[in-house]
């Protein structure tokens, strides 16, 4: 099951990748570009053929390589400075532009797309605040489960089992963690009543809770479980896929911009003597770790986990990949497409040439940076696995 979840995630990437790179390709083609390859993987090359006639113009050489980690397209005059006709330097900065940023709206597009299907089979609620069309919902709330009780715990006395189906905390409905820590919380050190179902049939009995809960282990002392909420739609679900899209943007900029702030605060409690600020420091770069993952964690752990969960946790997860990495890409990082965009823009905007040469060297800078920073993640990963 594992090499199976590994090859699905290396085909769901590789595929996002190629996606990615289409819109690229025929952006280019669209604006006088000349494609000269199209390439599935990474060299060395395993097989290409040249076709005199396709989308993507004429005499395109596709290409499918050993290195199963993604594609690429190669550009007639990649080079910003190319100036014969069909390069990509002789484009116009609009024109460029819309070459640069095709494949990231080709991931968004992916990414609307999938959560169009989701919504239609049921998509699942990751968001506290996740659009819906009213009228046009119906919503499937899984019940909050047991999952472990702890020994000697008011859960225990009260004869509460694994797999029990929470209900009632009083007379309070409680559908989530949330709602349970609540409503546990508001009546800690009372003597209530709850109900859960087991098999077919409803319980209700009484619990004394907890007066404190100083080993975080909760008032009542349960670990619960919950399959996600799902909620499906008809004629809205395209509406539903592009505003979550939306949503899940906004989302990720937010979760970069923390994950990117705890990394700096690290960095910053280095440089201190005080040994609290020290110890934020270690929590924040605990955070910033535990918050991303590369392609170890996702191919090794995640794939396979939602793999075998079924195809609707499976299609999430490709939406929200395909959704992040439009996301990276958009970013001004050197040797991403939004770090070749802001590359240019700036240098046309201090009225500099962009020569070959100091635009290779940007590149290369930018991809040993992002280089560094997946071996960084990897290590990350594979010492998660070990622990």
């Amino acid at each position: 099951m594992l090499l199976i979840g590994i090859l699905t995630g290396l085909i769901i990437l590789v595929l996002l990748v190629v996606i990615h790179e289409l819109g690229h390709a025929i952006a280019a083609r669209r604006n006088g570009v000349v494609v000269e390859e199209f390439g599935i993987g990474f060299p060395p090359r395993a097989w290409g053929k040249r076709l005199k006639n396709s989308i993507l113009g004429r005499n395109v050489l596709i290409s499918i390589n050993w290195l199963p980690l993604g594609g690429f397209v190669k550009l007639q005059g990649e080079h910003d400075s190319a100036s014969a006709k069909g390069d990509y330097g002789a484009a116009t900065f609009w024109q460029k532009t819309k070459i640069l940023l095709a494949g990231v709206l080709m991931n968004w597009l992916a990414a609307i797309v999938l959560f169009t299907l989701l919504a239609l089979v049921g998509l699942p609620k990751i968001l506290p605040n996740q659009f819906t069309v009213e009228g046009d919902t119906v919503t499937t709330i899984n019940p909050l489960t047991v999952a472990q009780v702890e020994e000697a715990s008011p859960a225990d006395a009260a004869g509460l089992k694994d797999g029990d189906e929470l209900l009632l905390i009083g007379d309070e409905d409680v559908q989530s963690p949330e709602e349970l820590s609540a409503a546990t919380k508001a009546n800690k050190g009372k003597k209530i009543t709850v109900t859960y179902s087991r098999g077919d049939r409803e319980h209700t009995v009484p619990v004394t809770l907890r007066t404190e809960n100083s080993a975080e282990k909760g008032f009542l002392g349960v670990r619960t479980t919950q399959q996600l909420s799902e909620v499906r739609a008809t004629w809205s679900a395209p509406i539903v896929g592009a505003v979550t899209t939306v949503q899940l943007t906004g989302e990720t900029f937010a979760s970069l911009g923390k994950v990117v702030g705890s990394v700096a605060q690290g960095i910053a409690s280095r440089f201190t003597g005080d040994e609290i600020v020290r110890q934020k420091g270690d929590a924040a770069l605990a955070f910033a770790s535990a918050s991303v993952s590369g392609p170890v964690g996702i191919l090794g752990v995640i794939f396979p986990q939602m793999q075998q969960a079924g195809i609707k946790p499976l299609l999430l997860l490709t939406a929200i990949i395909s959704l992040s990495l439009a996301v990276m890409n958009v970013l001004p990082i050197p040797a991403l497409d939004g770090g070749r965009w802001f590359t240019m823009a700036l240098f046309r905007l201090l009225k500099k040439p962009l020569t070959k040469e100091r635009e290779e060297k940007i590149q290369a800078i930018g991809f040993m940076a992002l280089l560094a920073l997946i071996v960084l993640v990897t290590v990350a990963d594979v010492s998660k696995l070990v622990n």
